[in-house]
């Protein structure tokens, strides 16, 4: 196997990050646009360690779960988008049940829950690129832009309003905007963007911008820096989650600023805030990488008398803490990173709680370190990337916890990506 060979595959299963797993001559080979069962022609883009990389070219015996995508497959997000959707969230499943079989050397049955979503304009979050004035997505493995409509994930009135956006900062060229963050309320009635400078960007002109028709609020600053300034209106998005757990219910209002990090599809926030809650036990919770309190806010009001919130990155912590305000004293505010959290926090009682929901790369070696010191009787892990989450979740159930349940949801379908959540619990309280 070489690059640019052409080869005749038959795809076994899925592979993390979108790729499916043939084989040539016994070597793996990781085939993109292709369903497993399929038999394709694909050339190979490299080889590296004897795995080869292939681009479907043909697909000569097509799966029935082979469909027409309705959007631009090749503009990121989509990489799943000729795939039927129910048969995604199949895949989907095997990636997770193969990740913790594979790397954490733990087993799941078949029958794990997936949340579907809405596939159409279920993104609320967005990072949008700027390149020679124009925004829009990357391509997929490329920093080419493709058009915000072509990619499907937005609303049609977030589109447009990027569109006038885009028309108004035309007309100030001097600013060099080199990333957009934007932020929309679950239900897409206020809207706002944040603009961040280039580092030769000259933000003098910002200020002569015309009020942008879609949009509710606007801000900026410069590159790398951890403040914003407002341009027009309120910079900020303000959202009510309808929360319940049994009988149970809460009405609970969050305010986020376009770079604080939120959830980002509309369609599954409020499940899969319910279902965290659901998992928390009765006694004292700790939301670790709490971001602007969507958990530990939901917890307070839904009656939980002790929750602790904790997170490190300022843009989520501000919003954060004028969150907690709203909520009550019921929710304690800690400023500061995960690590040095756990490593202050000492040990807690078996019946508390403890919630992570970590960025990609999972848990630091000193916080998990610190997490499995508090001795808490009950963690409940919230994952967006199954490679770290099979690993940590090894080291967990070494530590002395039991694997419960596990439940997916696809909060970015047409892509390879799937949120999990799980559950680990002590038989006993540790020793």
């Amino acid at each position: 196997m070489k690059q640019g060979q052409r080869l005749r595959l038959t795809i076994e299963k899925p592979a993390a990050g979108g790729r499916m797993i043939a084989r040539h001559d016994g070597a793996v080979v990781l085939v993109s646009g292709a369903i497993p069962g399929e038999t394709v022609e694909a050339d190979v883009e490299k080889v590296q360690r004897g795995t080869g990389w292939a681009r479907t070219v043909a697909v000569l015996e097509p799966s029935p779960d082979r469909v027409a995508p309705a959007v631009d497959v090749a503009c990121g997000g989509n990489v799943f988008a000729f795939v039927a959707y129910p048969r995604q969230l199949v895949l989907k499943r095997e990636i997770v049940r193969d990740g913790f079989t594979r790397i954490g050397r733990l087993s799941l049955p078949d029958d794990v829950p997936v949340h579907g979503s809405i596939v159409d304009g279920y993104r609320m979050r967005a990072r949008l690129h700027v390149r020679h004035g124009r925004i829009g997505f990357f391509r997929e493995g490329t920093h080419d832009l493709c058009p915000l409509a072509g990619a499907g994930q937005l609303l049609p009135e977030a589109v447009a309003a990027i569109g006038r956006l885009e028309a108004a900062l035309a007309a100030v060229p001097q600013a060099e905007v080199a990333e957009i963050e934007l932020a929309e309320d679950v239900e897409g009635r206020t809207r706002v963007c944040h603009l961040e400078l280039a580092a030769e960007g000259n933000p003098a002109g910002l200020a002569a911008l015309p009020p942008i028709e879609g949009l509710t609020g606007l801000s900026w600053s410069p590159a790398g820096a951890e403040g914003s300034l407002a341009l027009q209106g309120d910079p900020t998005v303000h959202d009510t989650i309808d929360c319940a757990v049994g009988e149970r219910h809460a009405r609970v209002r969050l305010r986020r600023h376009a770079r604080a990090f939120f959830q980002a599809n509309r369609f599954l926030v409020t499940p899969l805030v319910n279902a965290v809650a659901a998992r928390a036990g009765t006694g004292p919770v700790i939301d670790l990488y709490a971001g602007v309190g969507l958990f530990a806010a939901a917890l307070v009001g839904l009656g939980w008398t002790s929750v602790t919130a904790v997170e490190g990155d300022p843009w989520s912590a501000r919003d954060l803490e004028a969150n907690a305000v709203t909520a009550g004293p019921a929710l304690g505010v800690a400023h500061q990173s995960v690590e040095a959290f756990v490593d202050g926090c000492g040990r807690v009682s078996p019946e508390t709680t403890v919630i992570v929901d970590p960025p990609r790369t999972g848990l630091s070696r000193d916080a998990l370190a610190g997490i499995l010191g508090l001795g808490a009787g009950r963690l409940v892990y919230v994952s967006c990337d199954v490679a770290t989450l099979a690993r940590d979740a090894r080291a967990i159930v070494e530590a002395g916890y039991v694997l419960g349940p596990v439940e997916l949801f696809d909060l970015f379908p047409n892509t390879a990506h799937i949120e999990t959540v799980v559950t680990f619990t002590r038989d006993e309280p540790p020793r």
